[in-house]
C-alpha cells in the first residue's frame, strides 16, 4: 500500500556556494553523501557538484513530504542517498532516521526514490510504501 508520495525540485546554482563551504556540506548531507574533492579541481567541478548534491537534497525534500512531516523531527545530515552496485540511486537512513520512519508508519515499509539533474535544475521523486521490506 503506498503510505505517502513526494516531489521536489532544487535550483543548481544554488548549491554552487554550498559546495564551496564544507560546513554547509556536512550540515545538510551524511558522510556517505559527500564527495571529496582537492582545491586545485574544485572549480572545474563546481557545475557537477552541484548537481550532484541538488539532487541529493531535493530528494530529502520529496522523502519529507511523502513521510507526511517536512523536516520535523528528522536530521538531514541521518539519511541520505547512496548508488547501488549497479548506480541505482537509494536511500540510506540512519539510527534516528530509521525510529522516526517506524514511529510513523510502521516497521514494515519500502522507499522508492527517482532522482534527475540536467544544468539548472534537479528534481526527485519518493514513494514510502507500506507492507514491503525494510531499507538500510
Amino acid at each position: 500500500m503506498v503510505f505517502g508520495i513526494g516531489t521536489d525540485i532544487s535550483k543548481v546554482s544554488r548549491f554552487s556556494k554550498w559546495v564551496r563551504n564544507p560546513n554547509l556540506i556536512s550540515r545538510f548531507f551524511n558522510e556517505r553523501e559527500i564527495v571529496e574533492v582537492d582545491s586545485k579541481s574544485l572549480e572545474r567541478r563546481i557545475q557537477s557538484l552541484s548537481e550532484h548534491y541538488a539532487a541529493r537534497f531535493a530528494a530529502k525534500e520529496a522523502f519529507s513530504k511523502a513521510l507526511g512531516t517536512g523536516f520535523v523531527g528528522l536530521e538531514l545530515s541521518d539519511f541520505g542517498i547512496v548508488n547501488d552496485s549497479s548506480g541505482k540511486p537509494e536511500f540510506y537512513f540512519g539510527k534516528k532516521t530509521l525510529e522516526r520512519i517506524s514511529d510513523i508508519t510502521g516497521d514494515d515499509f519500502l522507499v522508492h526514490v527517482s532522482i534527475s539533474h540536467e544544468k539548472e535544475y534537479a528534481t526527485a521523486f519518493v514513494v514510502i510504501e507500506t507492507g514491503g521490506k525494510k531499507e538500510n
